[in-house]
């Protein structure tokens, strides 16, 4: 994707938090990746992850860390099931795997 290319999102009635979900994942990427990293050192190599994952992946980070009026649980669970239209059984179990354990470090929450 070009960075200076101008997203246009179509209308919808989730279109503001669509919007603001891609905007501020694009806006935070690096702080995102050094978070990712930190957490997941031993359990991903983000270079040999594939595009798809890690889009999901990032966007979900996104959420973990901005989006404090939505519970961890929710968060893992709409990006594991809407992941299922887009990812092979092992990657999604891999997803909630990584997904869970990122969200424990970043929410504070043993």
């Amino acid at each position: 994707m070009n960075p200076d290319e101008k997203i246009v999102y179509p209308k919808n009635q989730y279109k503001k938090y669509i919007k603001d979900v891609v905007s501020g994942t694009l806006e935070r990427i690096e702080l995102i990746e050094e978070t990712i990293i930190k957490n997941l050192d031993k359990d991903i190599d983000l270079k040999k992850t594939g595009k798809l994952l890690k889009i999901i992946l990032f966007s979900a980070v996104f959420e973990l860390m901005f989006k404090h009026n939505t519970p961890k649980n929710v968060i893992i669970s709409e990006y594991v099931r809407a992941s299922e239209y887009f990812l092979e059984r092992t990657q999604i179990n891999y997803l909630n795997a990584i997904l869970d354990k990122l969200s424990k470090s970043i929410r504070n929450v043993g």
